[in-house]
């Protein structure tokens, strides 16, 4: 079912296929050097996912129960100096 492709004895056939060519092969660097920025993109945004998670953790550890949930008393709440 497949055709073989045999060029063309059109000299503009030929030219057309061939700036047809060229331009895919234009859009697929592009598009090569798109999934390059949205690759790089991506892997930051994971470190600071990572990062962000990291910090939680450590502040709901800060916390006087160990818990970040729950309800506070707003005695917690208060300045030291009252």
């Amino acid at each position: 079912m497949s055709q073989e492709f045999a060029p063309s004895s059109h000299p503009e056939t030929a030219d057309a296929l061939e700036q047809r060519i060229t331009e895919l092969e234009i859009k697929a660097s592009f598009s090569e050097d798109l999934l390059d920025t949205l690759n790089a993109q991506v892997a930051l945004q994971q470190q600071q996912i990572e990062a962000l998670v990291r910090e939680i953790t450590q502040l709901r550890r800060q916390m006087p129960d160990g818990r970040g949930d729950g309800p506070r008393s707003l005695r917690d709440e208060l300045p030291p100096h009252y």
